[in-house]
């Protein structure tokens, strides 16, 4: 008898998460045990329910899926982490790796490719969805180091690519202190930071940024 394969799914549309449901309760070795709608959900979910294996999309609200797979890997060392998303660009690829996912396939995508990912990382494989440029996999497993794909994203901190999501989807200076547990003088300092590297003079230009990057799918 195989060994059950704990999965915690991170989406934040509820609609495709009943279809990843739906696909992989059709393997007797696979078990959903719990559903996460944003990347600060599925960070504390792992802690709850330590899954065997997290599938986890990329663009979700509050903490996007890049930030959220650093944190859950530098706790959580041993988790698999399979990437789900629509994102098929050579940065998106690097970054995600980069971040501590073993995984990387796309939305559009077969149900036979997802089971299988899922598959080759439970045996300790790393597996990237054909669809993607097989230059870009290449070129980065040779060596990561010498990707060359650079991004004005690398200019700002962890903390300023939070202040900016969050911004971006609605939220006062008040409430991002509030969700981050820090002060209001701190966020206002990582606002100005942030657009001055950006060159982004007004939430609408931070907002507009935000989602042409990935950072939230508003």
């Amino acid at each position: 008898m195989k060994a059950v394969t704990r999965i915690l799914i991170a989406d934040d549309h509820t609609i495709l998460r009943s279809g990843i449901r739906a696909i992989l309760d059709t393997v007797p070795e696979f078990e959903i045990v719990g559903e996460a709608n944003n990347g600060k959900d599925a960070i504390s979910l792992v802690g709850k329910l330590m899954p065997d294996l997290l599938l986890c999309d990329l663009s979700m609200p509050k903490t996007n899926g890049t930030e959220a797979i650093q944190r859950i890997r530098s706790r959580y060392p041993d988790i698999k982490i399979l990437v789900l998303t629509v994102h098929k660009t050579e940065e998106y690829v690097h970054a995600t790796l980069k971040a501590g996912a073993n995984g990387y396939i796309l939305k559009d995508d077969t149900s036979e490719e997802l089971i299988n990912a899922l598959k080759n990382l439970m045996a300790n494989k790393t597996y990237l969805s054909p669809s993607i440029c097989n230059e870009v996999v290449l070129g980065y497993l040779a060596d990561p180091s010498k990707a060359t794909i650079t991004h004005s994203l690398d200019q700002l901190t962890t903390r300023e690519r939070e202040v900016m999501k969050l911004i971006a989807e609605g939220y006062k200076n008040k409430n991002v202190a509030e969700y981050l547990s820090i002060s209001l003088k701190t966020v206002e300092k990582h606002r100005s930071n942030m657009m001055k590297k950006l060159d982004l003079h007004s939430a609408s230009s931070i907002t507009s940024y935000a989602i042409k990057n990935g950072l939230t799918s508003l």
